[in-house]
């Protein structure tokens, strides 16, 4: 499953990180517990830093394995982890977003407090831009800062966190004025254990992980965990997303595969009517479309991820791979659950599972919806950079 690294987006460095990551998973996340969500997933990030994984997730200078945020190592990271195993791919990630916004815009004193720990596994991340009535509508977060006492108080809550419950720090937007919407939003870095801090309920999902809402009640932040100036946390944000929406898509690649490559061996092996299922030409269309389908996803991921390392611009880009890559994998993984048959609803099948873990991804990090809006908006000459957003 590695043809793709071929392809003249990645450099040796690349070809190397995924295939020592691949490696790597395939002798260390063949037997994850699931039983126990918060502590599967603070056991995958403490397993991914001892071994250097999570490198990817913070630029060099704070013991990062590239020189900056690298879009492809990461989406090939998240992709690698999606195949082997969706919890791993899911602390990886988080690793990442939670702490993106600090490494793309944080104080040399904020890097250093948060991004070695983060890269080594031993402080787990949050990313809290989303609210009840703010998620497409990313500029209409109602969490409120006002500055008080050489600090901010922070006033609100977030909701569909992923983290929620178990990190250790949150990056959190909040509102400074809201008759300015986006021109009002500065950025804060939120310990867990803040004055004012609290997890509110915890959140259960279609695919289990670690979700909460939280909730800032006159949340005191102190001066130097200002992470963007009022009017500049948007931004920050959005930022931090284009970096981020790829690897989105390289999750849902990875995805993709797994299910095809379980589809495939079963249909190979499955006898019916005296022959295989892979004999049925029904089942070899199916087959041609997933394959088709996978390999036109992967084109546009990482052609995303490289124009964006090219320092490009590449909104329109990155949201053609995010939306394209998420519903190509839904109906992949849809075609599997089919080709399984009664196996592919039986919970423990490794199709049930991914099918349960890729509804979300259409949604989070920016809907289908709000990809398609971001892309006609490109193609019309319109400002894309006006079009709402989800975090």
């Amino acid at each position: 499953m590695r043809e793709h690294l071929a392809w003249p987006f990645f450099d040796d460095a690349h070809r190397a990180w995924a295939a020592g990551l691949d490696a790597w998973a395939a002798g260390n996340l063949a037997a994850v517990p699931h039983e126990d969500v918060d502590a599967a997933c603070r056991a995958l990030v403490r397993s991914l830093g001892a071994a250097g994984w999570l490198r990817a997730c913070v630029p060099a200078s704070h013991g990062g394995a590239f020189a900056t945020l690298d879009a492809r190592a990461i989406t090939l990271s998240r992709e690698v982890l999606a195949r082997h195993e969706p919890l791993a791919d899911f602390a990886f990630a988080m690793q990442g977003l939670g702490s993106g916004a600090i490494s793309l815009g944080g104080s040399d004193a904020l890097r250093d407090r948060y991004l070695r720990r983060v890269c080594a596994g031993e402080a787990i991340a949050a990313f809290a831009l989303s609210e009840a009535g703010a998620g497409s509508d990313a500029a209409a977060v109602q969490t409120s800062a006002r500055p008080a006492d050489g600090g901010w108080i922070l006033d609100g809550e977030k909701t569909w966190i992923s983290n929620g419950g178990i990190a250790d720090f949150y990056v959190v937007f909040a509102q400074t004025d809201p008759e300015q919407r986006s021109a009002g939003i500065a950025a804060f870095v939120v310990d867990a254990d803040a004055p004012g801090f609290e997890v509110a309920a915890r959140i259960e999902s279609l695919a289990p992980h670690p979700l909460a809402t939280i909730r800032l009640r006159d949340c005191r932040v102190p001066a130097e965990h200002v992470l963007a100036q009022p009017g500049e946390g948007f931004a920050l944000a959005m930022r931090t997303l284009d970096v981020f929406r790829t690897s989105v898509a390289g999750a849902a690649l990875g995805f993709a595969r797994r299910a095809y490559t379980e589809a495939i061996a079963h249909a190979k092996e499955r006898r019916m009517f005296g022959r295989t299922l892979a004999d049925f030409q029904l089942t070899q269309a199916a087959v041609a479309d997933m394959a088709t389908a996978i390999d036109a996803a992967a084109l546009l991921t990482y052609r995303a991820a490289w124009t964006r390392d090219r320092g490009e611009p590449a909104t329109a880009e990155v949201a053609m791979a995010k939306m394209t890559a998420t519903e190509n994998a839904q109906r992949v993984i849809d075609r599997a659950v089919q080709l399984f048959g009664a196996l592919g609803v039986s919970r423990g099948n490794v199709a049930e599972r991914l099918y349960r873990e890729i509804r979300a991804l259409r949604i989070y990090e920016g809907a289908t919806e709000i990809q398609q809006l971001i892309v006609a908006r490109a193609v019309l000459g319109r400002d894309a950079g006006r079009s709402p957003q989800r975090g």
